[in-house]
């Protein structure tokens, strides 16, 4: 097992050009920026290259997903139109992520075609998509089960399985849907099973399906200097002005708040809103179209704080995130590491800001314990809350009625908003396409325009509906 932070050290930052890696597939790498590796692609790579089954353990944001997809596009016969790799991940969420990062880095083969087969959405086009032909599947293990039963997914050709964030999947009650999975896929296969901690049911499953692994476990701790810490002392029942009051001390462009129950993230919803704070909510009582839109317009920052308990927020990777507040602190210190752990991200700073009640002191005293910190304490009366501007966030999201169903790609809209439109790439946010639909983030002065001008315009030669989320 390798467990050597020099070691990681040396490795991270070595050049991917070293890797044995087909040319197109390298071209593609310096095309995205991709110079130097992480240490988890720096260790496993030389690793799954040379066709070895692997455990890791590396958390969300470490750049484990070229660190499986380099290997499983390596392994792909572009020209077999049968499925060769499947991805088996935790939630739909973090299935659409993969699913995307995979598309960036097979692009020099336009016709690697990658599938995403998630529960929330209706079984036919998934089964009509299958018969049309896929080389990769991306899925949650419930609905690939469903498919395999069906006989609508075939994975006699299936050479590489991933199993990312292999512990969230169990802590989910996956295990048997992994296992009947896993024993329908061909014995001679490479396996790759990516995990944040690395419990029993892990040791079991992996001992159980793949041949001869070997381990790669990083100490990956987040650098205080990155995350920095801030506990405020406060009563029960100043707990949700608290929030407001941190929103408008420290401004962050972008922050994730998390409650405890679905009840406090309504609560804390309804008195941001009267405060003019543009908030949103996940939760299980969303559905799925619902929970897509809202997790779009917070990570292209239409939306300025993303409130949710730790069950919503399952699955979720959201690049430059400024702050995390705990709102209520979390009776498992595992999980408070967990929350934190989403901002001060490749080499971002970022805030954790945990608000603490007379009764919450002693969960605190065990959080320092396993983080060895000394809790940095601070006194609301601290914070400077006279902002002159009132907190909004820089854009708002366009939704234009037409996705991959009608062939959309982002840069067709990109061309409609700057070329025919006139407005400049600086205007331009993130571009999300998804089935039925494309969302792209603008401007805030521009939205109201720019709706006006799609609308009256044309994206792809043809007449748009476009309206402001």
């Amino acid at each position: 097992m390798i467990n050597n932070d020099t070691k990681n050290e040396t490795r991270a930052g070595r050049s991917f050009a070293g890797l044995n890696l087909a040319p197109a597939l390298q071209a593609t790498l310096q095309q995205l920026g991709y110079t130097t590796m992480t240490p988890i692609q720096a260790e496993s790579l030389p690793i799954t290259l040379a066709g070895h089954d692997l455990i890791a353990q590396a958390k969300t944001g470490s750049g484990k997903t070229a660190a499986f997809a380099l290997p499983l596009l390596t392994n792909l016969n572009p020209r077999r139109f049968a499925v060769q790799a499947m991805v088996l991940c935790p939630t739909r969420e973090l299935a659409d992520q993969v699913t995307q990062e995979i598309r960036r880095l097979a692009r020099a083969e336009d016709n690697i075609k990658v599938l995403t087969l998630c529960g929330g959405s209706t079984m036919r086009p998934q089964i009509a998509s299958l018969e049309h032909g896929a080389h990769i599947v991306v899925g949650t293990p419930g609905r690939i089960m469903d498919h395999i039963e069906r006989g609508t997914l075939d994975l006699e050709a299936l050479n590489t399985l991933v199993l990312d964030e292999a512990d969230r999947m169990l802590d989910m009650g996956f295990v048997d849907a992994m296992a009947y999975v896993i024993k329908h896929c061909p014995p001679r296969r490479q396996t790759m099973l990516f995990s944040a901690t690395y419990p029993v049911g892990i040791e079991r499953l992996a001992h159980q399906f793949m041949h001869q692994p070997q381990e790669v476990k990083l100490q990956e701790l987040h650098e205080e200097s990155k995350i920095r810490q801030r506990f405020y002392k406060i009563e029960n029942d100043q707990r949700l002005e608290a929030v407001a009051k941190l929103l408008k001390h420290y401004r962050p462009a972008s922050t994730l708040a998390f409650c405890n129950t679905k009840q406090q993230c309504r609560s804390l919803l309804e008195l941001l809103h009267a405060q003019g704070i543009k908030a949103l909510t996940l939760n299980g009582d969303l559905e799925q179209r619902e929970r897509d839109q809202v997790l779009i317009q917070f990570a292209n920052r239409s939306c300025s704080v993303l409130v949710a308990t730790d069950v919503a927020a399952r699955g979720l990777d959201i690049a430059q995130l400024e702050a995390v507040i705990n709102v209520d602190v979390t009776p498992d210190s595992e999980v408070h590491v967990h929350r934190i752990g989403r901002t001060g991200r490749a080499d971002q700073n970022g805030w954790a800001l945990t608000l603490c009640g007379p009764t919450d002191r002693h969960r605190i005293l065990t959080i320092a314990k396993i983080m060895q910190i000394e809790p940095e304490w601070h006194e609301l009366e601290e914070l400077q809350t006279e902002a002159e501007s009132p907190l909004v966030a820089p854009m708002v999201t366009l939704q234009i009625l037409g996705g991959r169903k009608e062939k959309m790609r982002a840069g067709d809209v990109l061309g409609a908003l700057t070329a025919d439109a006139g407005y400049t790439r600086e205007q331009i946010g993130k571009i999300n396409v998804t089935e039925f639909s494309t969302y792209v983030a603008v401007a805030r002065d521009i939205a109201h325009e720019a709706v006006r001008k799609l609308n009256a315009g044309k994206v792809k030669g043809k007449t748009v509906r476009v309206r402001a989320l």
